[in-house]
């Protein structure tokens, strides 16, 4: 019995091996048929890849240079619409028998592999645990050079403000066994002022959102500017008011008149002090134990950026301690003062709703968000006439925690 396990060991590390080698110069076109022929010689029928799209609304096959057929699917709905909303493995019996597992960059969701095969055996479950691994690296390392994938993932062109925007933001998800930070932004295609960051360094999380005025590719410049600043400042060892007197600076030499409000914030993930600025912007607010804490990161009010030196000879750096377990929620104000057809704001009330019931239902950080920024959608008939942006943080610094 250990022989035949050490067999099959020897045999998986083999295909993969051959599957990473050939990746390197595989052309993107390429990778989905690398993926399925990695399968086949893991014991499986096939393999396919899966990619969600923008607004994670559907499943898009990967397109293969020889495969065809595969259609989109819902991520609502569907079993491999729970395998992504879940992050976890989940069993078709249909025949043929297939397992549809989630594609992760980090903790970031990118998408599902779908595997079939006659019988679905451990050492076959475990061959396509691992093949989604490797997938879901192959398809990050080659996404930045080709625009293939992002493609896929689109169903429909985007304005030149959104593109700009969406090339200098991170990936939406990212964390460690300590803290965990998601976020959303719509409308996906036509966004302009809206943008966010989060970044680890060591032992320190950075967050940043900002909402630039209007909503046309000059707003796309300004938050384009802002991030850009944010991060040049940061990495060459800055402090919390640096990056603002750089971003006002860089907005009032380059982009006279184009006012930003932001939050701009420093998590130490060893002892939970959060340090933040507002300038202009809605205040952070603290979810502890499912429940917004009222008032626990408002702040006095300081006037946006962009206005130049004159203005902010010195920018207030605010305190709080979290607790482990605080979540940490910023949003822009395309958030709350979404209105219904009838006139109705989404408001922060429904907001702080929504998101403590699906936290407190166990639901992970992205999925929450996902569902939240779609009943926004929703509540405007798909029509937002604002950004609306929303990052959600959490410290969970218990060795036992894992990300979620």
């Amino acid at each position: 019995m250990a022989r035949g396990r050490c067999v099959m060991a020897e045999e998986m590390g083999a295909a993969l091996s051959l599957f990473l080698e050939r990746s390197h110069t595989a052309s993107p076109l390429q990778v989905a048929q690398l993926v399925d022929e990695a399968a086949r010689r893991l014991g499986m029928l096939s393999a396919v890849v899966y990619l969600a799209d923008v607004q994670e609304d559907q499943l898009v096959p990967l397109p293969s240079s020889d495969r065809q057929g595969d259609v989109a699917l819902p991520v609502e709905g569907t079993v491999a619409g729970w395998a992504y909303r879940t992050m976890s493995l989940r069993l078709s019996r249909r025949r043929p028998l297939a397992v549809w597992l989630p594609l992760v960059d980090g903790i970031a969701r990118i998408g599902v592999l779908r595997v079939t095969a006659d019988q679905l055996t451990p050492a076959v479950l475990d061959g396509a645990t691992q093949l989604a691994a490797v997938t879901a690296l192959t398809i990050v390392s080659k996404s930045g050079f080709s625009d293939l994938f992002s493609r896929t993932s689109r169903q429909r062109p985007m304005t030149t403000a959104a593109e700009m925007v969406w090339a200098f933001l991170p990936p939406r998800t990212l964390g460690t066994d300590k803290v965990t930070s998601s976020a959303v932004l719509e409308p996906a295609y036509e966004v302009g002022g809206d943008a966010f960051d989060h970044g680890l360094d060591d032992g320190r999380l950075h967050l940043t959102v900002v909402d630039a005025m209007g909503h046309d590719l000059a707003a796309g410049l300004a938050s384009a500017v802002a991030l850009g600043g944010c991060r040049s400042t940061r990495r060459a060892g800055g402090t919390l008011t640096d990056i603002t007197d750089r971003i006002d600076e860089d907005l009032h030499r380059w982009r006279p008149g184009g006012l930003l409000t932001g939050v701009f914030a420093h998590l130490d993930l060893d002892t939970g002090q959060l340090d933040w600025i507002n300038a202009g912007h809605p205040p952070p607010l603290l979810i502890r134990a499912h429940h917004i804490v009222p008032g626990a990161l408002e702040a006095r009010g300081e006037l946006p950026l962009g206005l130049g030196p004159g203005y902010h000879p010195s920018r207030t750096v605010h305190q709080a301690y979290l607790e482990p377990g605080d979540r940490v929620l910023i949003h822009t104000d395309g958030v709350t003062e979404a209105r219904s057809g009838a006139g109705r704001l989404f408001g922060e009330d429904q907001l702080v709703d929504f998101v403590t019931r699906a936290l407190a239902a166990g639901e992970p950080a992205p999925e929450a968000l996902r569902r939240l920024i779609h009943a926004i959608l929703d509540h405007h008939h798909g029509h937002l006439q604002d950004d609306a942006t929303i990052l959600l943080a959490e410290w969970h610094p218990d060795t036992d925690a894992r990300p979620r």
